[in-house]
């Protein structure tokens, strides 16, 4: 018996078995509505308030001192490029870091060397248009190692992710923290899901595991979302809104418990800490932009970007401290060079998928 004639019997048996027959036809039936709710992806977990977090808030665009950022275009399609990165003042950043980036519909590389000999490596395949899978590996030193692995399900009306970090079985057990996520649409603006966290640090420890909620809603110009973090250790509520055009704002409240030492034996009670952050930003129409933002703990910050020519951008930051009374500055150059064939490439590319970021 052939390949296919074995399929088509094992599918005739499933689809003649009064068990399978009524499974089959009760998956069809709830697929049959959640088409005809029209619903659509949600994003991830992760991404629950990237609206405010990545777009407007400055977590991950701040910097102090003085960089200097080189950067050569090779390829457009597939893109290849690599990059220089000097900087001088701060100590969070390396005096020298080179990188190289590789991406294209299926796969995207991306590796950094600094001056301290720190090495970031990243891989993403893209096995289909649904499934990405990423992985990522950390030197910085000895015993400063970090290796991950991550996969992305990306469905029509839901998210999926599983992740392991430094997971290992050789000291005889399972070792390492495990994270799974999952977000569903229910209406086409409403979106909740969980996460559930299975961490071991030793094989002679015993395994934690915590749950989180997370939940999202979608207006025609605003956005809020919230996280009941794991055990009831806090929560975290966000709201974004596109104001104009060019300008959007979000405010963020971040509202943690923790308990006090000794509050069992003495009486205590519960320490509530509890951080609110506003912030906005203003698009230019060159490719520049202007964000500021303000919290409850006394600082002000603001981050400008500006393209003072096709291949230059200027960046500024600063920061205010008004409790510590401290002040933070970062200035940044970043020049990108790329032939005029690349920059016809650029222009040319046809739509397509991206490289799996």
């Amino acid at each position: 018996m052939s390949l296919s004639e074995k399929e088509q019997a094992a599918y005739s048996f499933l689809s003649s078995n009064p068990v399978g027959s009524k499974l089959g036809d009760l998956y069809n039936y709830f697929s049959e509505r959640r088409e005809a709710l029209g619903l659509s992806n949600p994003g991830t977990v992760d991404n629950v308030a990237k609206e405010v977090q990545r777009d407007v808030f400055l977590n991950n665009q701040t910097f102090t001192g003085l960089r200097a950022d080189l950067t050569k275009t090779f390829s457009a399609s597939p893109l290849f490029q690599i990059s220089h990165a000097l900087s001088m003042g701060s100590q969070a950043l390396p005096p020298y870091n080179y990188a190289a980036l590789y991406g294209s519909p299926k796969v995207f590389l991306h590796a950094t060397l600094d001056s301290d000999w720190g090495l970031s490596a990243r891989f993403n395949y893209r096995w289909s248009s649904a499934l990405i899978s990423k992985t990522s590996v950390q030197l910085a030193g000895p015993g400063q190692a970090m290796f991950s692995i991550d996969n992305d399900y990306n469905g029509a009306d839901f998210s999926a992710s599983l992740k392991a970090m430094n997971p290992s079985i050789l000291e005889g057990s399972l070792t390492g923290i495990f994270v799974g996520s999952y977000l569903q649409a229910i209406t086409p603006r409403l979106a909740l899901g969980l996460e559930g966290v299975w961490q071991r640090q030793a094989g002679g420890y015993g395994p934690d595991c915590l749950i989180s909620y997370a939940g999202r809603y979608k207006g025609s110009d605003w956005v809020a979302s919230g996280q009941l973090l794991a055990g009831g250790q806090g929560m975290q509520a966000s709201y974004w809104r596109r104001l104009t055009e060019k300008v959007e704002t979000g405010v963020d409240l971040n509202l943690s418990f923790a308990g006090l030492s000794g509050a069992g034996m003495m009486g205590g009670g519960m320490k509530q800490e509890g951080v609110t952050t506003l912030g906005v930003k203003y698009d230019f129409q060159t490719q520049s932009s202007f964000r500021a933002q303000v919290d409850s703990q006394g600082k002000i910050g603001c981050l400008l970007e500006k393209r003072v020519a096709p291949p230059v951008q200027i960046t500024f930051a600063g920061e205010i401290d008004q409790f510590k009374n401290t002040c933070k500055v970062g200035l940044a150059v970043s020049i990108e060079g790329m032939s005029e064939e690349v920059m016809e490439q650029t222009q040319n590319a046809t739509e397509g998928s991206p490289p799996p970021f």
